[in-house]
């Protein structure tokens, strides 16, 4: 999702970290596993400049990370709706040095492809045939690419523009090669049935074999409930569940975002809570990123959760989760607030398993991005987990 709002500029040294307790989780023998998480450390947030140019195109809207292991390096797509460049992911180095991100190195930019080659429009002029990219995931089997775009669902009488979101795969050029077949739920309608404008698939993740896919909805659907307020309002987001082979939904799950910690100044501006990405990190478990922002407010509220799917009902054939059916969510405990933290947290978008620290402990980079404003910033946030 793309907001804007004032921000104040910091440059930061953090030294300081958080801790706080978490669920522990099955082990499995998988580099993408993470056998527990006890505690996490936040250790050092690096900036990318302002208005960054690489190889003609500007660096900003980095909506997702992904890491690499064996090439250790980096996967960022960037939320650019061709309207300053053409829609692209880049792929970049991230030095870490002990417990501190040193650099962050741009190596290569590819432009994502339609189905005829040709690069999406402006969507300033070319709204219906524009995309609106916010995921992105490396297969490891499959040496692909994996990507996400919103889609478009602006209601305007006779120029109503319905775009459904799509699940992309993509060799290294950005070439389209196949996509995911859409559960009925995820189309775009006019009837407020479905998802809402610029809250569908924020989030996607790939299971630990890579024989499964999930995506998360950033806010709730239509049927599922009202968007999400500063009381529990009863709503509810959804997780999907694809075969990566056969490319079709198998299974939802019901999850419960908190209420937006602080009210909107005015009271009736915009403000927002949902979910930017999701992490599995092995045997149905999910680092899920909780972004709240209220207009009159400098940052975003960032909340880690340790979401659990294993005891959860699958609710696929559930029309609304508002309709009085019984079911059983995932279960969620909180790993992180960043309003603890007093350095300035902006809009966190993306994470992804790190590379090991020296003392063997795992480590978790997320990404902000800057809605290519010159008052937010490009943030890369390295964490370490401590089992």
């Amino acid at each position: 999702m793309k907001f804007y709002f004032n921000t104040s500029k910091f440059v930061f040294t953090l030294v300081g970290f958080l801790l706080l307790h978490a669920c522990k989780t099955t082990q499995l023998n998988n580099d993408r596993v993470v056998a527990s998480i006890g505690q996490l450390k936040l250790l050092d947030i690096y900036e990318i400049p302002y208005n960054l140019q690489y190889k003609q195109t500007t660096v900003g809207g980095l909506s997702s990370i992904d890491y690499n292991k064996a090439l250790d390096e980096y996967y960022f797509i960037c939320d650019d709706r061709s309207n300053i460049n053409p829609a692209r992911y880049y792929t970049a180095k991230i030095a870490i040095k002990d417990t501190h991100i040193d650099t962050v190195l741009f190596t290569d930019v590819q432009i994502l492809k339609r189905p005829d080659g040709t690069n999406y429009p402006n969507h300033n002029s070319n709204p219906k045939h524009s995309t609106d990219p916010e995921s992105l995931r490396y297969n490891v089997i499959a040496k692909n690419w994996v990507w996400t775009s919103e889609g478009e669902n602006a209601i305007k009488g006779k120029d109503t523009i319905l775009v459904d979101p799509t699940i992309t795969i993509m060799d290294q050029t950005g070439k389209m090669l196949d996509t995911f077949y859409l559960p009925r739920n995820l189309r775009m309608t006019r009837n407020n049935i479905g998802p809402r404008q610029n809250g569908v698939i924020e989030g996607m993740s790939f299971g630990e074999d890579y024989k499964k896919l999930f995506i998360s909805l950033e806010e709730p659907l239509h049927e599922d409930g009202p968007r999400v307020d500063v009381v529990d309002n009863n709503t509810w987001l959804r997780f999907y569940q694809f075969d990566v082979k056969t490319k079709k939904n198998t299974i939802q799950y019901a999850y419960k975002p908190d209420p937006i910690v602080y009210p909107a100044n005015p009271i009736n501006a915009f403000k927002v809570n949902g979910i930017p990405e999701i992490l599995n990190i092995g045997n149905d478990q999910f680092i899920v990123v909780e972004r709240a922002y209220s207009t009159g407010r400098q940052k975003c509220t960032v909340k880690l959760f340790l979401a659990d799917a294993r005891s959860a009902s699958d609710v696929k054939d559930i029309f609304s989760l508002q309709s009085g059916a019984s079911f059983t969510p995932m279960k969620k405990t909180l790993l992180l607030n960043m309003d603890d933290l007093p350095q300035f947290i902006d809009n966190v978008e993306g994470i992804t398993l790190g590379p090991i620290l020296p003392n063997g402990h795992r480590t978790i980079i997320l990404v902000a991005d800057n809605n290519f404003s010159a008052l937010e910033e490009s943030q890369v946030f390295l964490l370490e987990i401590i089992p």
